[in-house]
């Protein structure tokens, strides 16, 4: 079945698909870099996260594919920080541990979806275009309401 292109409005801007990688593994950024290598998405790289959210202020970063455990923090602190910007991205978490219980509590408290590591190539690329549209909605909708206000 053939899908329908978005319909852009000129005063939201379209870019490339931007996705952030919030991990210290290593082979994470490799795996992702990889699979999205073939794509025209612009990729940042995090592994911590005060630099994740550095880039998420510099840049118009789109989906943030977060690693379930970070140095000093985790995904739900990432959640936490992102809620409070205004374009917030959309956020994955990844896990080698991705079962029901961190699925449900990471869609209840606003994550976008669960991966499960090593990455599936198909998986990546379909949650990755779902959080986007997710987070191109969301910018639609508010320049949409920014419209409707002038």
């Amino acid at each position: 079945m053939r899908k329908h292109p978005i319909a852009r409005r000129p005063d939201v801007p379209v870019e490339p698909l931007t996705v952030l990688c919030l991990s210290p593994i290593d082979e994470d950024h490799m795996c992702l870099q990889t699979i999205i290598g073939h794509t025209k998405w612009k990729m940042f790289s995090a592994r911590d996260l005060p630099t994740a959210l550095a880039l998420i202020r510099k840049h118009h970063i789109a989906v943030v594919l977060c690693e379930r455990e970070l140095q000093k923090e985790t995904w739900f602190d990432l959640i936490e920080n992102v809620n409070t910007i205004p374009e917030s991205p959309s956020v994955i978490v990844a896990s080698r541990m991705a079962d029901e219980h961190l699925w449900a509590e990471a869609l209840n408290v606003g994550a976008w979806d669960v991966l499960a590591k090593p990455f599936d190539k198909v998986e990546v690329i379909r949650s990755v275009q779902a959080a986007w549209q997710r987070w191109y909605d969301q910018l639609d909708s508010m320049a949409e309401m920014n419209t409707m206000q002038t």
